[in-house]
């Protein structure tokens, strides 16, 4: 099983998470913030990425660092999971639907760090999450998992459709990137022999 886990101590943020990329879609995640609970969840769910996640952050203060901190963690823990990287699909890709909505995202386990971000929101909150670090979210997890990632809203009006969408539309690229390729026999997917740098 491929797995990954992490502890995160700050002055700002104590942080646990744990994946597995081959799990069946099971979470437990708890970061105080509803709505970032919630899209985590859905990532997990459709990704088929176990996910447990555990934050207490400094919300006090603002939700900056108990986002930022997650998404540092998590991508992370998906790197370590990851290893070498060797017989991975590598690129996912989907168009994710969500009535009125419709997301693209497409993303390669590339080892350089990138995140395109043609999306936004009509609204500054969501539940009680500033939806302007809902951008930031997938920068942190981008840079840290080492993905080149491109998130694009087609179209779309209702906030909350619009974030699941994009949440969705990662899952199921990354379902996609991190499977396994019985025809490539472990071997590493880059003609340079690796991937990064």
């Amino acid at each position: 099983m491929r797995t990954g886990s992490i502890e995160r101590d700050t002055k700002e943020t104590r942080i646990r998470v744990a994946v597995n990329l081959d799990g069946t879609g099971s979470y437990d995640v708890h970061t105080g913030i509803g709505f970032l609970d919630h899209m985590v969840e859905q990532f997990s769910r459709h990704s088929l990425i176990d996910v447990e996640m555990r934050v207490e952050g400094d919300l006090h203060v603002d939700q900056h660092h108990t986002t930022e901190d997650s998404a540092i963690a998590l991508g992370k823990a998906l790197s370590q999971a990851l290893g070498d990287k060797g017989g991975i699909a590598r690129y996912g890709q989907a168009f994710s639907p969500m009535d009125e909505t419709l997301a693209r995202v497409a993303l390669d386990i590339s080892g350089r760090p990138w995140c395109v971000w043609r999306a936004g929101f009509s609204q500054t909150k969501l539940g009680e999450w500033d939806t302007e670090l809902i951008e930031h979210w997938f920068q942190s997890v981008a840079q840290t998992a080492g993905l080149t990632l491109h998130i694009e809203l087609l179209y779309g009006s209702n906030n909350h459709h619009i974030c699941e969408a994009i949440y969705k539309g990662f899952a199921r690229a990354m379902r996609q990137a991190v499977e396994i390729d019985p025809r490539k026999g472990g071997a590493i997917p880059s003609t340079k022999g690796i991937l990064g740098g």
